[in-house]
């Protein structure tokens, strides 16, 4: 499971940056990477990124992973 949630955390961390260059430059990083017409590519990347985001909201449910810093 550990590995799962590095995997997740990886996948957040580049969806937030390429959705904060679209929305202060307006420039798509993953169309430029594998170009505008690779849109099933696209489709699947942003699925894992998605996908991701939801393990992690339940990791965070399941492992409260900051309830000890307190």
């Amino acid at each position: 499971m550990k590995i799962t949630s590095i995997i997740a955390f990886f996948l957040v961390i580049v969806g937030a940056i390429v959705w904060l260059l679209v929305g202060l430059f307006n420039f798509n990083l993953v169309a430029f990477i594998f170009g505008s017409n690779a849109a099933v590519v696209s489709r699947i990347i942003y699925s894992l990124v998605g996908i991701a985001g939801l393990w992690m909201i339940f990791y965070w449910a399941m492992y409260r992973p900051f309830k000890r810093l307190g």
